[in-house]
Parts: structure tokens; C-alpha cells; sequence
């Protein structure tokens, strides 16, 4: 067997990525897996929404991938909303996949749960199914809408069955993703593989810091990543204010940076608490000036709650922080202390006091921040490099390839 053929790349080797979550190349983890995928000798065509203010062109080629992206409306509200979007989202994606026809594999990345039926139509004419498994829906839908196991949630356990069973192939973004597709999922584990989101290090190189980020305080604490219901930003406003209000401490600034649909609600969480003149809200921004806040940074926040998906989810802001060398403050979550070993201190579950407690221990040990920046960062650079990912993933398209040839001589048959 030759190297290309082991890697799983090859002569006129066609992928289809979909996504329906973000527009790409912004989601980064997707970005990284087209990459990867081109430099192995694949054909790479992305199907994916278009952004609001970036990622807006319908069809272009970066990079020598081509991308048709579709107008989606974000969901708001309730359920409700959401059915909306991935109704919209699932009709442009099939429309769209035909237009690039068949391929040989076609990955799709959750959520929703619903991209096997997109796919459909390339999957009767050859084309193998990875799963590309980046959150757990049924417990994102527990932790987002506190509805409980209603009929919504049957059904998102239903289409999550549906989607195992369609898929050839796995990629699962952390052990612990990987065990809930070995179990609930019924796969084998020859079907699954690992393949760990990893910041882009040329991406987040620190700069000199600028004190004048700080507003006048001695500190900067910084957050970043997504603010939705479940994503803990509630959690973090209170912790301040109870730095603020109990410890007495109020030497510090914080800056949040990111959007999401809860972002109107925290900033108005944050005049409630008096944080007003302490909390700063960024919104999405540049790279670069995400890049001047993280380096300015004295302790970074990760403040998801404890829930069903947070326990056994990997946070790309950790990762990221980590890659910056900044220390991280946590709550007490299984896959965070995966990530980030000794990078970060660990607050009891949900404990805003001492999540308070712990920001305020960092802010008056300099030393301890400095190693534990070092740490995270030799960990980014080693166990959690893209290198290693790569591999996986390489290896997972490999096993899908070495899949075809059986399943078409299968469909034959039945003919």
C-alpha cells in the first residue's frame, strides 16, 4: 500500500465538508480539517452558511478550497426558531450538493443532527459518511432550553441514533465524545476516532502587552469564546461581583470578547450587577486585537457551568488561552481538567464564590500565573498539538476509503 493510499488521499479524491453552524473559514476546527485534507491530495468542496460581516461571498475558492456558502437566518427565540433555521439550512445544503455531485466522502459536522439527509442523495451514488461529532445535541438541548426530556428531546435522541447509524466513520472531538459513540451510539470502536480541536498557533502568537487595555487597573481579566445560555458568561458577571462586592477587590478590568444570542442579555445582566464601569464588551473583533486583550491578560475566564454537555465538552477558549499562555480560571468540569491539566485552578461546580475566590488567589501570585502559562502552552505545542490530530483524521478517512469498495459491491448485489 502506497502513502497516499494509507493516508487516505489519492488521485481525484473528492470530500464534501457541511456545516450548518458557522460559515467557514471561521469555524477554525473546520477550517483546519479542509487544510489538512488538501495537503493530503483531496479535492475539497465546503457547503456551509454564509456570514454576516465576513464569509459572505456565495461561492469562492481559498486556499485551493472550494466553498458554497447559502443565506441562513439565525434562529431566535425558542425551539421554534431553531426548526426554522435547520429547515432553511437542510433544503440549501441538499440544493447545493448536488450542484458539486458525487464524491467519495462526504463529513458532515453537527449540529444539527440532520445532515445524513442531505447527504442522502451522494450517499446512493458512492460516497462513504463521517460524522463529524462536535457537540452532543440531545445534551445541548437539556442544557440550552431546561425543557427537560419532553418530545423535543425524543427527537433529537432520534435523529442522533439516525445519524450514527448512517455514518461509515466517526470523528469525535474528545474521549469522552468518543465514549458516548461507542455506547449510545452502538459504533465500533475501529469506527471512531479522536480528533481533538486545536488552536492555530500562528494564529495566537502574544504581542508585548498594552497596559493602557486595562483602563487604569492594576489587572485585566478576559473572556472569550460564545455567549449563550449554557456558556456560562451569567456565571462569570456574578463571580465579579462578588470579587468585587465580597472580597473587595476592585482592582481589575474585564473585558469580554465574543457574540452569541445572549449577548444582550449579559450586557444588561452587567448594569445590574454595577459592573457597568468594570465589564467591557467587545463583540466579535479582529484577530489582531483579540490577540493585544489575550496577551494583556492577567487570568483568563472559562466559566461554563457543570451541565450535561459542559462536563464532557472540550472548550475551544481554553485551548486557546492556553496557546497564549495566559492561566485559566475554571469550573470543576471532567473534560476541562483533560484539557488543561495544571493550566488552570478549578472552582467547585458552579460555585460563583469560589470561582471569585480562586481569580482573586491568581491576581496576587505572579509567579504562580507565569507557570501556569508556561504549562498550557507546552501542552498546545505537545499532546494537544494539530499534529496529532491530523493523524487521526487522516487515518479516519482512510478507514472510510477502505469501506467504499465493499459497500458498492453491496449496492451491486442488491441490484
Amino acid at each position: 500500500m502506497n502513502e497516499e493510499t494509507t493516508r487516505g488521499g489519492g488521485p481525484d479524491r473528492r470530500a464534501l465538508v457541511l456545516v450548518e453552524n458557522l460559515s467557514v473559514p471561521f469555524d477554525r476546527r473546520v477550517w483546519q480539517e479542509c487544510t489538512t485534507l488538501r495537503d493530503a491530495g483531496w479535492t475539497v468542496h465546503v457547503i456551509c452558511p454564509q456570514g454576516t460581516k465576513r464569509d459572505t461571498e456565495p461561492e469562492t475558492v481559498i486556499d485551493g478550497v472550494r466553498i458554497h456558502r447559502y443565506p441562513l437566518r439565525a434562529a431566535t427565540g425558542g425551539p421554534a426558531g431553531y426548526l426554522r433555521e435547520y429547515g432553511s439550512a437542510l433544503w440549501h445544503t441538499a440544493r447545493l450538493a448536488r450542484k458539486v455531485g458525487p464524491v467519495h466522502v462526504v463529513h458532515a459536522c453537527n449540529p444539527p443532527d440532520l445532515l445524513f439527509l442531505a447527504a442522502r442523495w451522494l450517499r446512493r451514488r458512492g460516497a462513504q459518511f463521517v460524522f463529524d461529532q462536535h457537540d452532543l445535541v440531545p445534551e445541548l438541548y437539556l442544557s440550552r432550553f431546561d425543557r427537560g426530556e419532553d418530545l423535543l428531546h425524543r427527537a433529537v435522541c432520534a435523529l442522533e441514533r439516525s445519524t450514527y447509524r448512517a455514518a461509515d466513520v466517526v470523528l469525535a472531538t474528545n474521549e469522552s465524545y468518543r465514549d458516548v459513540a461507542l455506547g449510545r451510539g452502538g459504533k465500533r470502536p475501529e469506527d471512531v476516532f479522536v480528533v481533538r480541536s486545536a488552536p492555530q498557533v500562528d494564529r495566537f502568537q502574544p504581542v508585548p502587552p498594552e497596559p493602557e487595555l486595562k483602563r487604569g487597573k492594576p489587572h485585566l481579566l478576559c473572556y472569550l469564546g460564545v455567549m449563550g445560555p449554557q456558556d456560562g458568561v451569567d456565571y462569570a458577571l456574578r463571580s465579579l461581583a462578588k470579587l468585587r462586592d465580597g472580597l473587595g477587590r476592585s482592582d481589575w478590568h474585564a473585558v469580554f470578547v465574543g457574540s452569541g444570542d445572549a449577548f444582550d442579555a449579559m450586557v444588561e445582566l452587567s448594569q445590574e450587577l454595577g459592573l457597568g464601569d468594570q465589564v467591557e464588551f467587545t463583540g466579535r473583533i479582529p484577530d489582531a486585537d483579540l490577540v493585544r486583550y489575550l496577551s494583556t491578560a492577567d487570568v483568563c475566564l472559562s466559566p461554563d457551568p457543570r451541565n450535561p454537555l459542559n462536563d464532557v465538552s472540550t472548550m475551544n477558549k481554553v485551548l486557546e488561552y492556553m496557546a497564549m499562555g495566559r492561566p485559566i480560571v475554571s469550573f470543576d468540569l471532567r473534560e476541562a481538567r483533560v484539557s488543561a491539566g495544571e493550566a488552570a485552578v478549578y472552582a467547585r461546580a458552579n460555585d460563583e464564590a469560589e470561582f471569585a475566590g480562586l481569580i482573586a488567589r491568581l491576581l496576587d501570585d505572579p509567579e504562580q500565573r507565569a507557570r501556569m502559562g508556561k504549562l498550557g502552552q507546552e501542552r498546545i505545542g505537545g499532546p494537544l498539538s494539530w499534529r496529532n490530530s491530523q493523524e487521526s483524521l487522516l487515518a479516519a478517512y482512510a478507514a472510510a476509503v477502505a469501506k467504499r469498495a465493499p459497500a458498492q459491491a453491496r449496492r451491486r448485489r442488491r441490484r
